[in-house]
């Protein structure tokens, strides 16, 4: 777990915030409090690996169980890109299994969208989930495993 950090809004001044544990049953919980105070509105957890070679699949594919809030997850085709492809997801109270397809995932920076393809690369070499739904919540997503396929 210690792979995964914690990146609030408390980065621009605002005071949401979130961790990652892991669970007794071996699943990662992502929880915390949004708060939309100071023009915050956000928490997320990002895991920056070595480059994985995606180019064999099309799948990005998420195992969780929610709170019913809406979340995103986000990659980096490079560690030197500034922005972000991104999908959202809903989550309910019961397991779910998540697939989104890569070329459908859209570059994002600071929250826009931006006019350039969406993804089509060979590479990841971050991954990250994110809540920001403009409102004050508290928040659980639990994971059990994201994978490619």
């Amino acid at each position: 777990m210690n792979t995964w950090n914690v990146v609030d809004d408390v980065v621009m001044g605002g005071v949401s915030s979130g961790k990652m544990r892991l669970t007794k049953s071996g699943t990662a919980l992502f929880s915390g409090s949004v708060s939309t105070e100071n023009y915050g509105g956000f928490s997320s957890v990002r895991h920056r690996t070595s480059v994985k070679e995606v180019k064999e699949y099309s799948n990005l594919v998420l195992r969780v169980k929610g709170d019913g809030k809406r979340y995103q997850i986000r990659v980096k085709a490079s560690r030197f890109h500034y922005h972000s492809y991104i999908s959202y997801f809903e989550t309910t109270s019961d397991w779910q299994t998540i697939t989104i397809p890569l070329k459908e995932m859209y570059p994002t920076f600071r929250g826009m969208k931006l006019t350039m393809d969406n993804f089509d690369f060979d590479t990841i070499t971050e991954i990250a989930l994110l809540i920001g739904n403009k409102r004050n919540e508290n928040f659980a997503l639990e994971i059990d495993k994201i994978y490619l396929n």
